[in-house]
C-alpha cells in the first residue's frame, strides 16, 4: 500500500475545512437578507387583524311574518256581535238585517283583503325567489300573522254561520253576496257547499208563530246558480290553488239539472218560437207574391211553389247555421269533446267545458309549447275526470304542431 505524502496530506485537510464552511451568499459583498414572505392564510389574518376586529359570522336571517296592521280586531269583532244579534231572534229574521249584516261582513273582508295583500307584498319581498315558486307551484298559503289569520277566519265564518242558517232563505242576492266575501278573504272551501244548498236548502216560512221548513225543488229552474256568481267562485278557487274546491264549484252550479234547464228557458226559447212562427210567416209571403208579384200562374200554384222554395232555403242553409254553431272550436283551449258527443250536449254543456278549460290551463304549463308535459297526481286525476264527463284533455290533433 502507497502511503500518503505530506502534500496530500495538506491538500486533504484544506478541502474538509472548506466543505464545513457555510455557503457563500449570492450577494458575495453584502449579507443575505431575511426573507418577507409570509403565507397567505397569515397575511389575511394580519391584514384583518390590523384593520378591523374580527366579528361573528352573519346568522341565517328567518323569514317572519309581518305584524298585523292595526285595526283587523276591531273588524272581526263587529262582525262577530252584527252576528250574534242577527241569529238570536226566535223567528224568521228580516231581510233588510240579513242583507245588512252579510254588507258588513264584506266591507271587513275588503279591509282585510287590502291588508292580505300588504302582508304578502312584505312576504315577497322579504322571501327568497326558490321559495315562493315553490308556495306559487304547490298552492300553499303564505305565512301571516296570527292575530290577522284570525281575523280572516272569523269573518269567513260569520258569513257561513248566516247564510247556512236555516232560519235565513237562500237567495240570489245573498248568495252574491257570501261569494264576495269569500273571494275577498280567498277562502274557497266552502263554496261548493253553499252553492249546493241553494237549491237544496228548505225555504223557512212562519206559520201560527212558529218556523217551519218548505221543502224546494232542487231541479227548478229558479234554483240554478247565477253565471256571474259561479265564475266569481270558481276564478276564487282558482287563484287559490284549491283543486277540489274548483271542480265541486263546477260540479254545484255548470253540472246541475236546474242550471241546463235555465239556458233552455233563457236560449232556446226564443229561436222556438220564432221556429214555431216560420211557417205562417212563409205561407203570408208565399200568398203576397202570388197575389202582387206575379201574372203567369194562378193564385194556388204560385203559392204553392213560393211555399216550397222559401221552406227549403230556410231548411238548408239554418241547419247548415246551426250545425256551425254547435260545432264551433275556436274557443276551446285545451279541452275538447269526445268524437261521438251529440251536439245538443255540447251546446247544453259548453259552460262547463269552459270552467274545465281554465281550471286545465291554470293548473298546466302556461307555455303553449309545453302543453302535454304535464304529470303528477293531480293532472293524472284531472285528465281521468274529464274524460267521465266525454271530454279530453289535449287532444293531440288539436294541439299546437300536431295538426
Amino acid at each position: 500500500m502507497r502511503r500518503a505524502t505530506a502534500r496530500h496530506i495538506s491538500d486533504t485537510c484544506s478541502f474538509d475545512r472548506l466543505s464545513s464552511r457555510p455557503p457563500l451568499s449570492l450577494l458575495f459583498s453584502r449579507g443575505a437578507r431575511p426573507s418577507i414572505w409570509v403565507p397567505a392564510p397569515a397575511r389575511y389574518s394580519s391584514t384583518k387583524n390590523s384593520s378591523t376586529k374580527p366579528s361573528a359570522a352573519p346568522a341565517r336571517r328567518s323569514v317572519v311574518p309581518p305584524p298585523p296592521p292595526p285595526g283587523i280586531t276591531e273588524l272581526a269583532d263587529a262582525v262577530q256581535a252584527r252576528r250574534k244579534k242577527l241569529l238570536s231572534n226566535d223567528g224568521i229574521p228580516p231581510l233588510q238585517e240579513t242583507i245588512d249584516a252579510l254588507y258588513l261582513c264584506r266591507k271587513a273582508a275588503n279591509a282585510l283583503h287590502v291588508k292580505l295583500e300588504n302582508a304578502e307584498a312584505q312576504f315577497r319581498a322579504s322571501a327568497s325567489r326558490l321559495a315562493l315558486l315553490g308556495a306559487e307551484r304547490t298552492g300553499s298559503q303564505l305565512p301571516m300573522d296570527a292575530k290577522l289569520q284570525e281575523a280572516v277566519n272569523t269573518v269567513s265564518y260569520a258569513a257561513y254561520t248566516i247564510i247556512t242558517n236555516p232560519k235565513i232563505e237562500m237567495r240570489a242576492d245573498l248568495l252574491g253576496l257570501y261569494v264576495q266575501i269569500q273571494h275577498q278573504l280567498g277562502r274557497p272551501e266552502s263554496l261548493p257547499t253553499v252553492l249546493r244548498l241553494y237549491a237544496a236548502k228548505p225555504k223557512p216560512v212562519d206559520k201560527d208563530g212558529k218556523v217551519q221548513l218548505v221543502r224546494q225543488n232542487p231541479n227548478s229552474p229558479s234554483k240554478a246558480v247565477e253565471v256571474d256568481a259561479a265564475d266569481l267562485a270558481l276564478r276564487t278557487a282558482i287563484e287559490a290553488k284549491h283543486l277540489d274546491s274548483a271542480l265541486g264549484i263546477i260540479e254545484a252550479s255548470y253540472c246541475t239539472k236546474a242550471f241546463k234547464r235555465q239556458k233552455l228557458l233563457k236560449h232556446a226559447t226564443p229561436p222556438f218560437i220564432a221556429l214555431a212562427t216560420l211557417p205562417f210567416s212563409i205561407y203570408g209571403l208565399s200568398t203576397a207574391y202570388a197575389l202582387y208579384c206575379q201574372n203567369t200562374m194562378d193564385v194556388m200554384t204560385a203559392t204553392a211553389i213560393c211555399c216550397v222554395g222559401i221552406t227549403g232555403y230556410f231548411l238548408s242553409v239554418g241547419s247548415l247555421g246551426m250545425i256551425a254553431k254547435l260545432s264551433y272550436k275556436e274557443q276551446m283551449r285545451r279541452v275538447t269533446w269526445t268524437p261521438g258527443t251529440p251536439l245538443r250536449y255540447r251546446w247544453l254543456r259548453e259552460e262547463e267545458r269552459a270552467a274545465l278549460d281554465a281550471v286545465a290551463c291554470a293548473w298546466g304549463f302556461k307555455e303553449e309549447f309545453r302543453h302535454g308535459e304535464e304529470t303528477g297526481a293531480d293532472w293524472e286525476g284531472l285528465k281521468e275526470y274529464m274524460g267521465y264527463r266525454q271530454m279530453l284533455l289535449d287532444r293531440v290533433e288539436f294541439m299546437r304542431g300536431m295538426s
